[in-house]
């Protein structure tokens, strides 16, 4: 068999290709970055907002209802993600990293200014939600596409010495641009009033986001391919999607039950946090905001340390504790933040479960990208991943809520535990994968 069908890699640690420069390096890392953070802020732009826009679209129910509603185009929108993944992914192992980069950014772009751009419910009737649910769908084909191209084309670029700490970046941005939506949110809550906001404030954040996409499409044009992705051109490799599940079963499957952690841990301290607090905890909107920046800032500051410290520990280390923590706070930690009436209380609790978590968070490109060989690797870090984000991460505010209107919430706290703790059980049992990667270039 040849090299592409069997799945072994054409360059292997025998033959290595010499490393970018420093400067060059820095380089790929920012230009890969940039799109990063337009891409997550545009995806994150519609959780921060949706408390307001709820009733612009779906006017019937009470509070909980709507927020349901939304909470489910969010879900939905998670469904395009592995089409997405699977269509970028192999337009990322046959026509490149950069190609694939540019394009996911600009149907971001286009997904978000259809949301600027659609009249409410009062106006055009049912065909409202139709089109932002036509909007989040786009966008999940585009955000689905962008994981796998931006986590394998930073990894690929990274360096061997420091992989986990550059590919860390690749969640750096991610939660750059969530933080930026939720700097969005703060600044237009301090200058506008709340009917101002609700009437027509909403969309700003998407013209924003649609007009940024712009000018990240002509940065990633600019950026060089990566040395891993010329190298399997070179051979003459061809991906098919087949391939995955025939020759690389058990990694396809370490990716997807360490998405399934991950993601739903993700969703649920993060975006969902801002329903929690205010739907549950009694916070004000202005007050889950507050909190919600504070924390998001502290788990980007997190992820280089972790990234730094997994290229001397390991990644294998970092996953167990983040899933073995993560499961066993989970209870607790919402419990109390069930609870508390203090701003402080809450932010210690949710930063605390940020930053076990970061122990998959920090490596999770790399992780994924370390397990697959060039030609399919863009692919095999997507596809899986975005199968188990939709499965887990986008059903997690909408899985939350139904508890909740069921009056059994705790049984959410359950569910986190849960699954986490099976993903816990796969870190432990995988191979190191920064002792065997299968990325040989520097």
């Amino acid at each position: 068999m040849s090299a592409a069908e069997t799945g072994a890699d054409a360059v292997g640690p025998e033959a290595p290709s010499p490393g970018l420069s420093p400067l060059a390096r820095l380089k790929a890392i920012l230009g890969g970055s940039a799109g990063n953070l337009v891409e997550w802020y545009d995806w994150f732009a519609y959780a921060s907002f949706s408390i307001y826009f709820a009733k612009v679209f779906f006017p019937k129910g009470d509070q909980t209802a709507q927020y349901m509603n939304t909470a489910l185009v969010f879900a939905l929108g998670f469904l395009a993600r592995p089409v997405g993944a699977w269509l970028m992914g192999l337009y990322a192992d046959r026509s490149g990293r950069r190609a694939a980069l540019s394009l996911s950014v600009a149907l971001m772009c286009l997904g978000s200014l259809v949301i600027a751009l659609t009249p409410g419910y009062a106006k055009i009737g049912i065909a409202a939600p139709g089109i932002l649910l036509a909007a989040r769908l786009l966008q999940g084909l585009s955000v689905g596409g962008e994981y796998g191209a931006s986590a394998t084309y930073m990894s690929e670029v990274a360096g061997k010495k420091r992989r986990g700490f550059w590919s860390s970046f690749q969640y750096v941005t991610l939660i750059l641009g969530q933080l930026a939506a939720a700097t969005v949110l703060i600044v237009i809550q301090q200058t506008l009033t709340k009917d101002q906001i609700g009437d027509w404030g909403w969309r700003i954040p998407f013209f924003i986001g649609a007009a940024l996409a712009v000018v990240v499409f002509w940065i990633r044009r600019g950026l060089d391919e990566s040395q891993s992705f010329e190298n399997a051109k070179a051979e003459g490799g061809r991906v098919r999607s087949m391939l995955l599940f025939t020759h690389y079963p058990r990694q396809t499957a370490i990716v997807v039950g360490l998405t399934a952690g991950g993601s739903l841990g993700f969703y649920a301290y993060t975006t969902y946090m801002l329903k929690f607090l205010t739907n549950t905890a009694g916070f004000s909107k202005e007050q889950a905001g507050a909190i919600n920046f504070a924390t998001l800032i502290g788990f980007m500051l997190a992820q280089p340390l972790v990234g730094w410290l997994s290229d001397r520990l390991g990644r294998k280390a970092m996953l167990a504790l983040a899933f073995g923590g993560g499961a066993l706070i989970a209870w607790p930690v919402f419990t109390a933040l069930a609870a508390t009436q203090s701003m402080a209380v809450a932010f210690a609790l949710i930063m605390g479960s940020l930053v076990i978590l970061t122990g998959y968070t920090a490596v999770s490109a790399v992780v994924k990208a370390e397990l697959f060989p060039a030609h399919c690797r863009a692919l095999g870090v997507a596809l899986p991943y975005a199968v188990a984000n939709a499965l887990f991460g986008g059903t997690a505010e909408y899985i939350a809520l139904w508890f909740k209107h069921r009056g059994a919430e705790s049984g959410f706290y359950i569910y986190v535990a849960v699954v986490m703790g099976a993903a816990c059980l796969i870190a432990l049992t995988m191979r190191e994968s920064s002792k065997y990667s299968l990325i040989y270039e520097d």
